[in-house]
């Protein structure tokens, strides 16, 4: 059983009772056995003062204790003690010290609880004030070019009016173009923050994989002259956002068609499907980087994509409850994969 502590009213009242109970037997013990001779004015007057010295002792060593109670409060008031789950190591005397120590234990335990939690929503907080410089940036970089190139044509247009009406269909085909592209890139910043808002819901369907593919492939082939986009024979019927794997596939080609010159190959091997180029390949040490948002390597300089597309790839598949695998050496190519049910 755990002791009780006295207060501090009981413990003075106690300490003061016990000093009057010595200094009174030690008088009478003078008393007693000093000779009547002896017992003068000189020798009450030593007496007296003795015991006025004694009870000043006594005060003073009480003081004393008092205060070496107060010093471990201020202790734990600066900071200077942290005090642990037991504290065994501090006695306390009285009850009411011993409840300031619980009181300042758990003080302190929240403080250090509040403490953390804050350095912990700044470092959040500055985590989303990086990845929001990072987004502005990526997106000022990416949407730079067509801005320029549509206000280049439309001024060339604007200031010559005598422009051949071949040259002049040319360039209006141009700004269509790089219209289309800013439109595509807002539908993947709209498409991105739907992910984060986690307001993208799943709307299934069943459906082959195979004519998916080989449309989207058709449609690429028509946008990237003269590139080849080969589909491999294959059905895979799945259960899945036929939309969003619209986008998965289209990202992946499209990415491939990006980093390689060559024939891009697309394959269902049971349930996976897969998508292989003879391109640039990934470094080992990018190849863990490629999936997260707002990622560009700089190891292409001519790369001026806003690192979206393999990550809003892997966002789709997530919500599929599978992932994107990528098997990559440089200067040999890349295969991105993934199964689906």
């Amino acid at each position: 059983m755990k002791e009780q502590k006295p207060t501090f009213t009981k413990f003075v009242m106690v300490r003061l009772i016990v000093m009057v109970m010595v200094v009174t037997l030690l008088y009478s013990i003078a008393m007693i056995f000093t000779p009547m001779e002896y017992q003068n004015s000189t020798f009450h007057i030593v007496l007296f003062l003795l015991s006025q010295f004694i009870i000043l002792t006594w005060v003073y060593m009480n003081a004393k204790e008092v205060h070496r109670e107060l010093r471990n409060v201020e202790k734990y008031l600066s900071g200077v003690s942290k005090p642990k789950a037991s504290n065994t190591s501090v006695q306390f005397f009285v009850r009411e010290f011993e409840d300031i120590n619980r009181s300042l234990i758990q003080t302190f335990k929240r403080m250090r609880k509040k403490e953390k939690e804050k350095r912990k929503y700044t470092a959040k907080i500055k985590l989303k004030n990086r990845q929001r410089s990072d987004m502005l940036s990526a997106i000022a970089h990416e949407f730079r070019n067509p801005i320029a190139a549509i206000m280049g044509y439309a001024q060339t247009l604007t200031d010559d009016e005598d422009i051949p009406p071949k040259l002049r269909s040319k360039f209006l085909h141009k700004i269509y173009n790089n219209g289309e592209k800013i439109d595509e890139l807002l539908s993947r910043l709209l498409l991105w923050n739907s992910f984060e808002s986690g307001e993208q819901k799943l709307q299934i369907s069943k459906f082959d994989m195979r004519p998916l593919i080989r449309e989207i492939a058709i449609n690429l082939e028509d946008k990237y002259k003269g590139r080849k986009i080969r589909v491999a024979e294959g059905s895979l019927m799945v259960h899945a956002d036929k939309a969003l794997m619209d986008i998965v596939i289209k990202n992946l080609i499209e990415n491939a068609l990006k980093y390689s010159k060559e024939e891009v190959e697309v394959k269902i091997v049971g349930r996976r499907v897969l998508v292989i180029d003879k391109g640039v390949g990934i470094s080992s040490k990018n190849i863990e980087k490629v999936t997260k948002k707002f990622f560009r390597t700089d190891e292409h300089s001519w790369d001026n994509s806003m690192g979206l597309g393999l990550a809003i790839v892997k966002q789709i598949l997530k919500l599929h409850h599978t992932v994107l695998h990528i098997e990559s050496e440089e200067n040999k190519g890349s295969t991105f994969s993934f199964e689906i049910s």
